[in-house]
């Protein structure tokens, strides 16, 4: 989430990329809903699919890895099961070696977001894990996608 705006003012309209994630009778939790560590797998699913998609994770010849340097969620509601969320990412943003992501699920039909989150990603050679710069394509992958 970005300092400007609380978790509980995030909306919908606020993220640029979305997709759905089904919850599973195993995610919850004593209270019969899903378990606070599982947002977290939601995010992750959610963002590996994006890198993927965008090229900018398994990309033909590319020798750089993200690794996650920080990550944090604030939970805002719960979520029953069964349900299909919908995670919403968007890019807080661009360093030279580094992406800020800003994450939150909503329950279908809600405005206001059930846990809102972040990832750091600095990229780092996959031999010797020294920090290297993004390249412009990876840039330019998610540049659509950085918050005004």
């Amino acid at each position: 989430m970005t300092s400007a705006k609380a978790a509980k003012d995030e909306r919908r309209r606020d993220y640029k990329w979305w997709m759905p994630v089904a919850s599973r009778w195993s995610d919850c939790d004593a209270y019969g809903h899903v378990n606070n560590a599982v947002y977290y797998n939601w995010f992750d699913t959610a963002l590996t699919t994006l890198a993927i998609e965008r090229g900018i994770l398994r990309a033909p010849g590319q020798t750089s890895i993200g690794l996650c340097i920080a990550s944090g969620c604030e939970f805002l509601a719960p979520v029953d099961f069964p349900a299909t969320v919908d995670v919403g990412i968007r890019l807080g943003r661009i360093g030279n070696s580094s992406l800020r992501y800003e994450l939150a699920i909503f329950i279908p039909a809600s405005e206001t977001p059930a846990a809102v989150g972040h990832f750091v990603h600095v990229y780092v050679d996959a031999a010797t894990r020294r920090s290297v710069s993004l390249a412009e394509s990876q840039k330019a992958a998610v540049a659509d996608l950085l918050a005004a």
